[in-house]
């Protein structure tokens, strides 16, 4: 069975050189790639069906997910989607959210590096660079976004009791499944952390798979509660190769074995 490349973004903006970051230039030309390409880009059900054996995939496929919520998601990657019908996947701050979403006020006219967002989502001043419900609502009745969980706080998952975990977990499911309307069955780990112990209060809770910063492709039979992920590079070449080489069942096993990135 052909593998499938999980692919890890977080912002999309100008600031070429940033932190976490791929210029909407760069973006654009590797969302053209994938659909030039001919890749399926699959929703995350889509990917777990396919990890269970329940989907054969008749095509070479991908899943593009998004990390935190920013508002560059928005302003700079949304657009891009649209354009080459590409399907991603956007993991969401609860309370983050909220907060941005009772706030309400125009977005900076030029958007902030991310230790500038975070910086002012410390001043309390996330709605200026994060997602709010009105706007997460108009990406996901596009069909192309959908929205899963980064838990509630943001809150690293593996120190947690068991009862505060529970309220992490739990809380974010039901506040994105209140406000959007749609089963919300997906978690990413907050910095990529958990345990077994996380893992079984994450099923408790009723989620069905989880997503980690993890390096790797995803083939049938990978454990859905530790689903690995490539970090997208700001780079067009980089991108446009390793799609060929995580693509490949052979080769994307052999770079792996060799390779840590």
């Amino acid at each position: 069975m052909r593998p499938v490349p999980v692919l890890m973004y977080h912002h999309v903006n100008p600031h070429e050189g940033d932190m976490v970051t791929v210029t909407p230039a760069t973006f654009e030309q590797q969302m053209k790639y994938l659909n030039e390409a001919g890749y399926k880009t699959l929703t995350l059900d889509e990917l777990l069906s396919y990890i269970k054996g329940d989907m054969v995939l008749q095509q070479k496929a991908v899943a593009v997910t998004f990390d935190d919520g920013w508002l560059d998601n928005y302003i700079y990657a949304f657009p891009v989607l649209q354009k080459y019908n590409i399907h991603a996947s956007i993991f969401i701050v609860t309370d983050i959210i909220e907060r941005a979403s009772r706030a309400g006020g125009r977005p900076p006219a030029v958007v902030p590096t991310h230790r500038e967002s975070k910086l002012l989502m410390q001043q309390g001043e996330g709605h200026l660079v994060f997602l709010n419900w009105d706007i997460a609502r108009e990406m996901a009745q596009s069909g192309l976004v959908d929205f899963y969980s980064h838990a509630e706080t943001h809150a690293s998952c593996d120190f947690l009791s068991e009862p505060e975990l529970s309220e992490e977990l739990q809380t974010s499911k039901h506040v994105i499944e209140e406000r959007l309307k749609k089963s919300c069955p997906f978690l990413f780990w907050p910095f990529g952390r958990y345990t077994t112990f996380a893992i079984a209060v994450a099923k408790k809770v009723g989620y069905r798979a989880t997503f980690t910063t993890n390096h790797g492709i995803v083939t049938a039979g990978s454990d859905p509660f530790a689903i690995r992920r490539i970090v997208v590079k700001d780079n067009v070449r980089w991108f446009r190769s390793r799609m060929r080489i995580y693509s490949n069942h052979f080769l994307g096993r052999l770079y792996l074995k060799f390779k840590k990135k």
